[in-house]
């Protein structure tokens, strides 16, 4: 995920800049393009720009909810999660993208999600197994090994019984980003 903060409606220019930066820090360009109908996207230049690099583009449909529901997730999402909670939002601009880009490297690395069966973006991205696939602990002692668990259904590691400790750290120190590990106590 990218990002980027403006000071008022950003222009055609703005927006081109901003995806070509995500485009070489993530080593390749997107296929679709998925938007509002802002005049930015669908400036002469923004559109020539797509074409040029082959970038297929679809527009939301205008007052019909959820024409664009993967990104209003994410933006309520955001919201939700880091700038409505009792926590101080910086005023200063250099402050602010850094507080989101804290957010979005914890969003894609430690926040499970649901649209992918509880993996992160990075464990997708990245080709890893997801931390939601590996063998799980059973803290109940008669829970039958056999016995479906919660979504995703992963194998019982060990014996079932096992006493855990939680361990939970913050992102950065940030109270909202929870990073939590479960293990085998001592």
């Amino acid at each position: 995920m990218g990002f980027a903060v403006f000071c008022g409606e950003p222009s055609s220019v703005a927006i081109r800049r901003f995806l070509e930066g995500v485009s070489r820090s993530v080593g390749q360009q997107p296929r679709h393009l998925i938007s509002d109908q802002s005049t930015q996207f669908g400036a002469r230049g923004f559109r020539r720009w797509r074409r040029r690099r082959g970038i297929r583009h679809r527009f939301g449909a205008v007052g019909k909810y959820g024409s664009l529901a993967v990104i209003e997730r994410c933006i309520r999402t955001l919201k939700s999660e880091c700038t409505r909670l009792p926590i101080l939002v910086p005023f200063g601009l250099a402050c602010f993208r850094q507080e989101l880009a804290l957010y979005c490297t914890w969003h894609n690395g430690h926040r499970p999600h649901t649209r992918l069966d509880g993996a992160t973006p990075d464990e997708v991205y990245y080709p890893r197994r997801p931390a939601c696939r590996t063998p799980r602990f059973e803290p109940r002692p008669r829970w039958p090994r056999g016995s479906r668990c919660a979504s995703p259904p992963t194998l019982v590691r060990d014996q079932p019984g096992v006493e855990l400790d939680i361990k939970v750290q913050r992102y950065a120190g940030r109270q909202h980003l929870p990073v939590v590990a479960l293990r085998r106590a001592a």
